[in-house]
């Protein structure tokens, strides 16, 4: 299901996670579950998967992340600000050390300023900030926008981990 490179990034995530003692969680919307889904591929995975949270719609952003209403009425679903609030909204609603989320338009569709292939992560980590990227992929299609975003999202978590 997943390519080798991303399988292999995968590893490297898990076994920096697994050497510095560290637990992750993640916050998804457009990946739908993906990158969790890719980190717990390999055998072992609960040494530093914690849990992952699909929260594809803005309720459930509210709801189980505890993003701010003000936020998705500013800024918007798809936005840095809503990235950064499920990043530390899913460390707050877990025992992870390390959060990643990730929210955008994986297509088709998409609006001026947030066309297909706009996508938005952030990483949190207790007690060391939380940090935003906006990515835009293009028009790639469905499929190949989410696994862009699950690459972009493997590789901020193994920024922070190191």
């Amino acid at each position: 299901m997943f390519t080798d490179d991303l399988i292999q990034l995968s590893q490297r995530v898990q076994d920096t996670a697994r050497e510095k003692g560290m637990r992750v969680v993640t916050a998804e919307s457009c990946t739908g579950g993906l990158v969790g889904g890719l980190l717990t591929e390999l055998a072992g995975s609960s040494d530093f998967f914690e849990r992952g949270f699909v929260t594809y719609s803005n309720h459930a952003k509210l709801e189980i992340l505890g993003v701010s209403g003000a936020v998705i009425r500013t800024y918007g679903a798809v936005s840095p600000e809503c990235a950064h609030a499920m990043a530390e909204g899913a460390l707050k609603a877990s025992r992870a050390q390390l959060a990643v989320a990730i929210t955008g338009v994986a297509g088709p569709g998409g609006s001026g300023d947030k066309p297909e292939g706009y996508v938005c992560f952030a990483t949190a980590m207790k007690d060391a900030g939380t940090f935003t990227r906006e990515e835009r992929f293009g028009a790639l299609g469905r499929a190949n926008v989410r696994l862009a975003s699950v690459k972009v999202a493997l590789e901020m978590l193994l920024e922070r981990l190191v």
